[in-house]
């Protein structure tokens, strides 16, 4: 089983194969470039560098929401690109779920999922960790930082935040919340091998291409 995994969401751009064996590689940027100049090359840059031809991807997974408009778009069109000439399935990630897995190995932890969404809002959500899984504590969501604080405030467990937004978040929180940390920093930003662990915990769910679209 190998994923193509493609993240335009945010600011940085990524594309990572994953295998049998976890992470083969990644190719990870946050140049200020247009993710529409960036996410193909470097696509096609990661497969030949690692000797895999397209045909043998299994499954294209991709970021799709929330996130930047034009960032979905870019990454979703590309996914789509990718595999209607291959004939491959797409996996459409949610980006929020994706940025929690790499924290799924803390033992009892609530993964608190933050992008930047202006007007002092993020896109949320929660996850509670097992050391291995994730459980899904809440929906894919635009919130109010003050309405998030309120809510973390009721939650006494270790809280680790995670996202582009995460500093934004933490920076409300850290006053009147307990327990509240951010993510390593080589875990805090989204990433292309985050989708591919999305996708493989949901492969059932992936779609052919015609049927893969962003979620805003």
């Amino acid at each position: 089983m190998k994923i193509l995994a493609l993240e335009s969401s945010a600011v940085a751009c990524s594309a990572a194969l994953w295998g049998e064996e976890g992470l083969i590689a990644q190719n990870f940027q946050q140049s200020g470039l247009t993710h529409s100049r960036t996410l193909l090359p470097m696509a096609h840059d990661l497969l030949k560098n690692c000797g895999v031809n397209l045909s043998q991807v299994d499954v294209i997974a991709v970021a799709a929401g929330p996130g930047s408009f034009t960032g979905l778009r870019i990454g979703v069109a590309t996914a789509k690109g990718l595999a209607w000439g291959e004939d491959k399935d797409c996996a459409a990630c949610s980006t929020l779920e994706s940025m929690a897995w790499p924290l799924a190995f803390y033992p009892d932890a609530v993964i608190v999922c933050a992008m930047d969404a202006r007007r002092k809002q993020v896109y949320n959500a929660l996850f509670q960790t097992n050391g291995e899984k994730l459980e899904r504590l809440c929906p894919d969501r635009a919130i109010g930082l003050e309405e998030l604080g309120e809510e973390l405030k009721k939650i006494e467990k270790r809280k680790i935040v995670v996202g582009d937004g995460a500093k934004l978040c933490y920076n409300e929180c850290i006053g009147s919340c307990p327990n509240i940390t951010l993510a390593p920093p080589s875990l805090l930003f989204q990433k292309a091998s985050s989708v591919a662990q999305a996708a493989l915990d949901n492969l059932e769910a992936a779609v052919p291409a015609a049927e893969l679209a962003p979620a805003y």
